[in-house]
C-alpha cells in the first residue's frame, strides 16, 4: 500500500517521517492515549513504529488538514494476506463520521488489493467505537475476555462492504484494540 486512499469525507494517505511530531503529539493526548492503553512515545520511538512490519501507517486528513491515524496490519499464510485496522480521530473530529468513512474506504482497497478479509477489535467498553466500526461496515463475529494482546474484554469484527451504513454523518468513532 503506499497511495492515497479516498472515502467520501476523508482522504487516507501514508504517514511519513514528517508526520512524526504530530503523531507524538496525538498519542500524548489523554483523550488518544486513554483508547491506546495509555501508550506514549517519543520522535524516536515513533520512527521505528512507522517503519515496522507488517502494518502500515495511515493519516487520515478531513478537508487537507491532518485529524486521525489508521494502521493496517497484516499476516500472510499459503499465500493469502489477511489482516486488521486500529485507528483514532483527534477529538475535535469526532462525530462527524469520519473515522467510518476513513475505515471503509481503507478497508475496501485493501479487500480490492488482495487480503481474504480485515477485522477490527475494538474494546466492548468503548460502545462508540463498535457503533462506529459497524457503520463503517464491519460486523460483530465474536466477544473475548482480556488477553495478552487486550487489557480489556474486546469485541471481534469482520468487514463486509454490503453492511456498512450509507449513512457517513451517523457517528463517528475512536477505536482501538
Amino acid at each position: 500500500m503506499g497511495l492515497p486512499v479516498r472515502g467520501q469525507l476523508t482522504v487516507v494517505r501514508p504517514a511519513t517521517d514528517d508526520d512524526v511530531d504530530l503523531l507524538v503529539a496525538w498519542h500524548a493526548d489523554p483523550e488518544v492515549s486513554r483508547y491506546w492503553d495509555d501508550e506514549t512515545f517519543t520522535p524516536e520511538q515513533m520512527r521505528t513504529r512507522l517503519e515496522r512490519e507488517p502494518v502500515d501507517a495511515w493519516i487520515v486528513e478531513a478537508d487537507g488538514e491532518p485529524v486521525g491515524y489508521l494502521q493496517s496490519w497484516w499476516e500472510e499464510e499459503a499465500g493469502s494476506r489477511r489482516g486488521g485496522l486500529d485507528g483514532f480521530l483527534v477529538s475535535e473530529a469526532r462525530g462527524r463520521g469520519l473515522m467510518p468513512d476513513a475505515a471503509r474506504a481503507l478497508a475496501r482497497s485493501l479487500l480490492d488489493a488482495g487480503w481474504e478479509y480485515v477485522t477490527v477489535d475494538p474494546y466492548a467498553w468503548n460502545e462508540r467505537a463498535v457503533r462506529g466500526w459497524a457503520n463503517a461496515g464491519f460486523v460483530e463475529v465474536s466477544r473475548h475476555p482480556p488477553d495478552e494482546g487486550h487489557q480489556h474484554a474486546w469485541v471481534l469484527m469482520r468487514f463486509e462492504p454490503e453492511s456498512g451504513s450509507a449513512d457517513t454523518e451517523s457517528g463517528s468513532n475512536q477505536t482501538r484494540t
